[in-house]
């Protein structure tokens, strides 16, 4: 970076500017070394790849949705059910290997405890994934 000091007058002057001569030669350098190693770095011995058609295992678990309502009622897929059924169920997914994943829609005006007793059910169900499910908001909130 260079300084140029003004000499007009009796003020001392102090002009800032950047001289980019140097910025424009390393990169002129940096275009070169680039243009002279890819060619070298694209050469390589020409090779019949085998052609071979991959199909991934289905590993993934289904997942199971439990919705709780404002009113603090638990649904297991659209079917109202209590606690003591829910236990029994989550206790009969969580034998399964992959285990399913148990994904928790709650109301907005749903109040905590409602949600927690779903979640300490799955813990003690041996349920090792819970998740809730959120709306994202709306684009530009």
């Amino acid at each position: 970076m260079a300084m140029n000091v003004a000499q007009e007058g009796d003020e001392d002057e102090i002009i800032a500017a950047i001289n980019t001569t140097p910025l424009v030669d390393v990169m002129l350098v940096l275009l070169i070394i680039f243009l002279i190693t890819i060619p070298v770095v694209t050469h390589t011995v020409p090779v019949q790849l085998p052609k071979e058609t991959v199909s991934p295992l289905q590993t993934r678990p289904q997942s199971i949705e439990i919705a709780v309502n404002k009113n603090g009622d638990i649904f297991w897929d659209e079917r109202r059910v209590d606690a003591a059924a829910l236990l029994a169920q989550l206790k009969a997914v969580s034998q399964k290997s992959p285990q399913p994943e148990v994904h928790v829609r709650g109301d907005q005006a749903t109040h905590y405890e409602f949600i927690g007793r779903v979640v300490t059910l799955c813990e003690r169900a041996g349920i090792e994934k819970v998740s809730f499910i959120t709306q994202p908001p709306a684009r530009g909130e």
